[in-house]
């Protein structure tokens, strides 16, 4: 039976149901024996990578169907809630054109349309404006659309993108012709990155295996049969992921296999089309390594005998590493990360949780730091396109302050605000405040939380709510941001606060290396000191908590331990059944993630994983309100992982708070394509909040 077919009959099976209780899962144990021990899933029959079994998809709708009854009070208030959100946004708005060559390219949303609209012009007077991909129009007669990694060709004539309409991430290469507006007829599944080459005709792209990896190399002509396109480089260690890029100057494509510890990169010149790709420097465990072209030379980042980087240099000619020199060195405690422009490098210093822009002008050897007005906030440098020019695009955004696309004369130091993201309905930044503080963790090592709340609603007095957000893993920085939907929370009284917990590299690598592997728990417990923290110090009285992929990891992990602190749980595609998707070397990624959370087929890191799986760890206790958030062809945290979850967490809490399970049936990890669909689903998040906040309005 067609798979879509099955899901509207199974719908038509579930809502004649009138059953006023929980769905709960049906108990059908399976075993695993691994290191001497019997591991026992009760729920492991929700695990359907085919996503057509009848009896998993009556127990998702089920859960739909029960969540749905139970938020149904609140159905007005998320649509009153939705169109608060709507009423923030600019719906007509424009991007900031990006100059690439001879023409403007940017984007348009109008209002009542879900997707972008892609367009240019070229630069000479009175041309008209090119709309080269309306998503609206090509989204018709799809619940999920998505696109990347739109490149067009050197002389502006084809586009080549990826698509995706279901959310699993499985992207379709197309090309369009952009002169006569007609697709041809290539097309390539499981497609990741695309680079072109000069003569136009030529495409380099990354395909994935059955796991998710990207893991090949491909060369291919405009026209040709794909079945004929040459194997450029195959990655045999399912730890790394390869990619391609182009370099600022656009004179190589560089070719990049990655794991979470070591890299290697390889180049070929634009030009040659058909020549081949040479090695930089190989790989050597634990060196990480990213190359930038200029001029004659490579500048590379680089962590050797660098924890936190030293930038180096070496002719292209001799690009091994036995040549490279030294630029700028490595310091303890400042991470370094750099782009490169033909007369200037920008460098970017994360210290102390804070990131500051270093311009260095190669012709003079002046260089200077960038001022921004703020203490907390967050940069960052992108659509540089224009390797020559003196000019640097960045974007600066707060907790309080809308995100502002500048342009920056590096020889100058004349900054020109291009645009701020503006946010109707009489928002005031004055009325807002935001501030950073540090928790003292239970080894000594001290925690930022970054804060923010509306002045006139918070008194330090331990009365008001309290949504603390986290995510601790692979080395990304919780930087804050704004956001217009968060001012429904502090709107109403509720303090907004990131804790950046160790498993980022907020404070440098040393700060990412403290929250993996056999010191993952430090994630937690940094978690944990900083919602005691913040209670004990009265910003807080009850405890939201909120946390996504990894960080849902970190929220089931920390309600287990300490289920006591939290009024309720927001768990968004969480990664809660961790100890059994690290056993199973088929799914996307495992194997790449030994890196970051340890083999369990070692017994070392089997019994540290099993001693924190938030699955693993449930058991008999009260447990906060909890609404967990599943994506149904979400191939990163698979739908039955929430759903295994809930299912235990049902037959285990001992009291009646709510618990929660909702899948997007059209959607994968990122949720909803759609920008008004995406803010339905905060709606529906938010008003779970404020229902047990007992915030009414």
């Amino acid at each position: 039976m067609n798979k879509f077919l099955l899901l509207m009959t199974t719908i038509i099976v579930i809502s004649c149901s009138n059953d006023p209780y929980p769905p709960i899962a049906k108990v059908s144990p399976d075993t695993t024996r691994i290191h001497g021990i019997e591991l026992i899933d009760n729920y492991a029959w929700l695990k359907d990578k085919t996503r057509e079994n009848r009896e998993v998809l009556d127990y998702i709708l089920a859960e739909n169907k029960y969540t749905n009854k139970m938020l149904k009070k609140t159905e007005k208030f998320q649509s009153s809630l939705f169109r608060e959100f709507v009423d923030r946004i600019k719906e007509n708005d424009q991007s900031v054109p990006i100059k690439i060559d001879n023409y403007l390219y940017y984007s348009k949303k109008e209002k009542g349309k879900q997707y972008s609209i892609y367009c240019r012009k070229l630069i000479k007077p009175n041309t008209k404006e090119e709309v080269y991909l309306d998503l609206n129009q090509l989204s018709k007669g799809h619940e999920f659309y998505s696109v990347i990694e739109m490149k067009v060709s050197p002389d502006h004539n084809f586009l080549a993108y990826g698509v995706d309409t279901t959310g699993a991430e499985d992207y379709t290469l197309v090309i369009k012709d952009l002169s006569t507006e007609n697709y041809l007829k290539d097309r390539i599944p499981l497609v990741n990155d695309i680079a072109w080459a000069n003569d136009n005709k030529t495409i380099f792209y990354s395909t994935s295996d059955q796991a998710g990896r990207s893991y090949k190399i491909n060369k291919h002509k405009i026209g040709t049969d794909p079945q004929i396109d040459k194997l450029i480089f195959t990655e045999t260690d399912e730890r790394f992921w390869v990619w391609l890029s182009k370099t600022k100057d656009k004179k190589f494509i560089i070719l990049g296999t990655d794991s979470k510890t070591t890299t290697e990169r390889w180049f070929l010149n634009t030009d040659d089309a058909d020549g081949e790709f040479q090695l930089i420097e190989p790989r050597i465990e634990g060196h990480d390594y990213d190359v930038f072209s200029h001029e004659k030379d490579f500048y590379i980042v680089s962590n050797k005998n660098a924890k936190n980087n030293k930038l180096m240099i070496t002719s292209i000619q001799k690009p091994s590493r036995e040549y490279w020199q030294e630029v700028i060195p490595t310091r303890s405690n400042v991470l370094l990360n750099a782009d490169v422009y033909k007369n200037f490098l920008v460098l970017t210093e994360r210290e102390r949780g804070i990131e500051n822009m270093r311009v260095i002008n190669l012709k003079n050897d002046e260089e200077y730091y960038i001022d921004f007005p703020e203490l907390i906030y967050s940069f960052n440098t992108w659509n540089n396109t224009e390797y020559d020019s003196p000019l640097l695009r960045f974007t600066y955004e707060s907790l309080v302050t809308p995100f502002v696309v500048y342009d920056f004369n590096m020889e100058t130091k004349e900054k020109t605000k291009l645009k701020q993201q503006e946010v109707l309905g009489g928002f005031d930044p004055r009325e807002y405040s935001s501030e950073r503080i540090f928790v003292e963790a239970e080894d000594g090592s001290e925690i930022p939380i970054s804060i923010v709340y509306k002045k006139d609603l918070f008194q330090k007095d331990g009365r008001n709510p309290l949504y603390l957000t986290a995510y601790g893993a692979y080395g990304d920085s919780s930087d804050p941001y704004f956001s217009t939907t968060r001012l429904s929370l502090l709107n109403r009284g509720i303090v907004y606060a990131i804790a950046h917990v160790r498993g980022g590299k907020e404070m440098g690598e040393y700060w990412y290396d403290q929250g993996k592997m056999l010191n993952k728990k430090n994630t937690f417990t940094d978690f944990i000191a900083c919602a005691e923290h913040l209670k004990e110090k009265k910003y807080a009285g009850k405890l939201i908590i909120d946390g996504g992929s990894a960080g849902g990891l970190l929220v089931g992990a920390v309600t287990n331990m300490r289920s006591d602190l939290f009024k309720g749980v927001i768990a968004d595609v969480p990664f809660v059944d961790m100890l059994n998707s690290m056993l199973d070397p088929n799914l996307s990624a495992v194997v790449s993630e030994y890196e970051e959370w340890g083999n369990p087929n070692d017994q070392i890191y089997f019994d540290y994983i099993r001693s924190y799986s938030p699955y693993e760890n449930v058991i008999p206790q009260d447990y906060p309100n909890i609404l967990a958030l599943a994506g149904f062809y979400d191939t990163r945290v698979n739908y039955w992982e929430p759903a295994k979850w809930v299912a235990k967490l049902r037959v285990n809490k001992t009291n009646d708070n709510l618990l929660l399970l909702h899948t997007n049936m059209n959607a994968g990890h990122g949720g909803s394509s759609g920008r008004y669909d995406y803010l339905k689903e905060i709606a529906l998040t938010y008003t779970f909040v404020f229902d047990i906040l007992k915030i009414e309005k």
